[in-house]
């Protein structure tokens, strides 16, 4: 009974949430919708990628995280990234990697791979292949793909929302299909 009340909220929040940015979206362009769902793609891979190294565990291939946020990454915060303070970043990271590694943590690993391949990512990359359809079909791609797994793993789709943990997994993994899907759309209609 009350996974059944809390679920409703979350379809209420959900419409409310679809609601909104259907409004703004009119009256700002399709565009700040794309905008807004990259963000909270963003985030939500983010989201998922800390959870996987906490001592939430997943059986997710967490890997495919890294491509992800690197293609869905909002334009002004990977442009940051990719200039000086992501050089920095990059530069602390190996320098920590090379002198220090027992005292590099495990939970750095993909985080430093991410800031390594945002600083030297060729031009094609960086900037074509992120903002073209390629781009939005591999998100899309990596979205399906980690849905699928998480719902294999947690024995089937109502598991996936009942188990402990479960939920705040599949809702960050469906915050993943959220931007690529949108942009297909407004890119069709």
């Amino acid at each position: 009974m009350m996974i059944g009340s809390d679920l409703q909220e979350l379809r209420l929040a959900a419409m409310n949430l679809v609601d909104h940015v259907i409004k703004l979206s009119v009256g700002h362009g399709l565009g700040f919708g794309t905008t807004f769902f990259k963000f909270l793609a963003s985030f939500a891979a983010i989201y998922l990628l800390i959870l996987d190294r906490t001592n939430w565990r997943t059986n997710m291939l967490t890997s495919l995280l890294v491509p992800y946020i690197f293609l869905s990454f909002p334009s002004s915060l990977f442009s940051l990234l990719r200039g000086e303070v992501g050089k920095w970043f990059a530069f602390v990271t190996v320098v920590l990697r090379l002198f220090f590694p027992r005292q590099f943590p495990d939970c750095l690993e993909m985080p430093g791979s991410l800031i390594l391949l945002v600083v030297v990512s060729p031009h094609l990359f960086a900037h074509s292949m992120r903002d073209g359809p390629a781009g939005i079909v591999i998100c899309l791609a990596i979205g399906c793909y980690l849905l699928q797994e998480h719902i294999r793993a947690s024995g089937g789709f109502r598991s996936s929302f009942t188990k402990i943990h479960g939920i705040s997994n599949t809702l960050g993994i469906i915050l993943l299909l959220v931007y690529p899907i949108w942009h297909l759309v407004v890119h069709f209609v």
